[in-house]
């Protein structure tokens, strides 16, 4: 059985299939699922982040507004060179999670190679103290970037 967040996730995924912007407002969406607006805002800042492919844009108050853009990962190298720019030099095991989910989010790696990639970077698996860890973790994250750019 799928949970709240699952179901207003694929309520919104459906809406950006018909365009890639959609603009929405947090009472209403609260309102068609019977749930707070802390919900909406819950799956929007964990599943509609730009690691995920995504750029949201808010505007609070009475016209307020929330615009979700999917970012074009049509040209695959640019969506790369973007994930590239947003692990930087050093990344938490958070926001790589969330760039490997965007990656099969777009089609980029299976499921198979998301499930591998993401015991590579745990933290169970690099067993250093942060911030090295973070760095190891960007080295692969950026490593990987690069073959499925290439391939």
């Amino acid at each position: 059985m799928q949970n709240m967040s699952d179901i207003i996730e694929q309520y919104l995924k459906q809406l950006l299939e018909a365009d890639d912007v959609v603009e929405i407002k947090r009472a209403h969406i609260a309102e068609k699922f019977d749930c707070v607006p802390s919900q909406l805002n819950y799956v929007i800042k964990t599943r509609f982040t730009n690691e995920h492919g995504y750029q949201i844009e808010s505007k609070r108050g009475g016209g307020g507004y929330i615009r979700i853009t999917k970012i074009e990962s049509n040209d695959k190298s640019a969506f790369l060179n973007h994930l590239k720019e947003l692990t930087g030099k050093q990344i938490s095991q958070q926001n790589a999670e969330r760039i490997i989910s965007g990656l099969h989010d777009n089609e980029l790696i299976s499921l198979r190679e998301k499930k591998m990639i993401l015991s590579v970077i745990h933290r169970d698996t690099l067993m250093v103290e942060v911030p090295y860890r973070d760095y190891i973790r960007a080295n692969i994250l950026h490593n990987v970037l690069s073959i499925i750019h290439y391939n």
